[in-house]
């Protein structure tokens, strides 16, 4: 992608079957026609999910694909997290999305490193500058936050342990985002907060998504969407209008780019994409 461009990502989960494997390289080949700066892959801390995750980097590594690991302690102790580490970088991966981790049920004793800012400050300590590391902010607020100035204050907390950029947990509210980066400018952040763009698909998962993870859903749209009941195509063909216009919003405010929440699929994103003409030069 050419520097005039926006930044462009897209996000996907590790599948837990081979026909989801096989479905998800199709899916990343269709979207690779748009030249992203990344594809993501999110984290499951622990055994088999936490290897899925890495079978995935390390395929698409292979491929020639950048791809960007998400990464969180979780549970897993500094020994496991610094090898994990290592073998991204061994396989050439050079960007990471630091997250906190959540510690399992029945965790306790020890205490182990939970939070963003010392995951980043780890990583920047055995690593160095060698990863591009990305985290994440909250224009709405995250749910365990005790106050909006908290949350910005955490959120400064770890671009001072070493972060590169931020990736926003996704809105509907246009106003939520510039308000946020506003204020975090006011906090002294300068560092670019990537906007996470939802493509709408199906009324009840994004529902169910939004309420477990804060992302406010404004009562219109709720309204709008319920409308269409069963009528999946005329809903899905009002989120390609809505999440386009939203990103046209976005892009013509000066947001540094666009991080997409692909949901493993290649619509509605790519017709998203095309819709706001980020397509590459040939």
């Amino acid at each position: 992608m050419n520097d005039s461009q926006p930044r462009l990502s897209f996000e996907f989960f590790p599948p837990k079957t081979p026909e989801g494997k096989e479905k998800l390289i199709k899916v990343r080949n269709e979207l690779n026609q748009f030249a992203p700066d990344f594809f993501s892959v999110t984290y499951g801390a622990g055994g088999s999910t936490r290897d899925n995750t890495k079978g995935i980097v390390t395929q698409f590594k292979a491929d020639g694909i950048s791809i960007a690991p998400h990464l969180s302690f979780g549970g897993d102790d500094e020994g496991t997290i610094k090898t994990l580490i290592q073998e991204y970088k061994d396989a050439g991966v050079d960007r990471i999305v630091a997250l906190r981790g959540d510690m399992p049920s029945g965790v306790g004793g020890s205490y182990q490193l939970v939070y963003a800012n010392e995951l980043v400050a780890f990583i920047r300590k055995h690593f160095g500058e060698h990863f591009h590391l990305e985290v994440a902010a909250y224009p709405e607020i995250h749910p365990q936050a005790k106050s909006y100035s908290d949350d910005i204050r955490y959120l400064k907390g770890k671009f001072d342990a070493g972060a590169n950029s931020a990736i926003t947990q996704y809105f509907f509210n246009p106003d939520s985002y510039f308000y946020f980066v506003d204020q975090c400018q006011k906090a002294g952040i300068t560092q670019p907060i990537y906007p996470g763009i939802m493509p709408i698909i199906n009324y009840k998962n994004l529902t169910r998504f939004s309420d477990a993870c804060g992302a406010e859903i404004p009562r219109w749209l709720r309204k709008a969407l319920e409308n269409y009941g069963d009528d999946e195509a005329s809903l899905k063909a009002f989120g390609v209008e809505l999440v386009t216009e939203l990103c046209e919003v976005m892009l013509e405010n000066e947001a540094p780019g666009l991080h997409f929440y692909t949901m493993n699929q290649t619509e509605p994103t790519a017709q998203i994409v095309k819709n706001l003409g980020l397509i590459p030069n040939e």
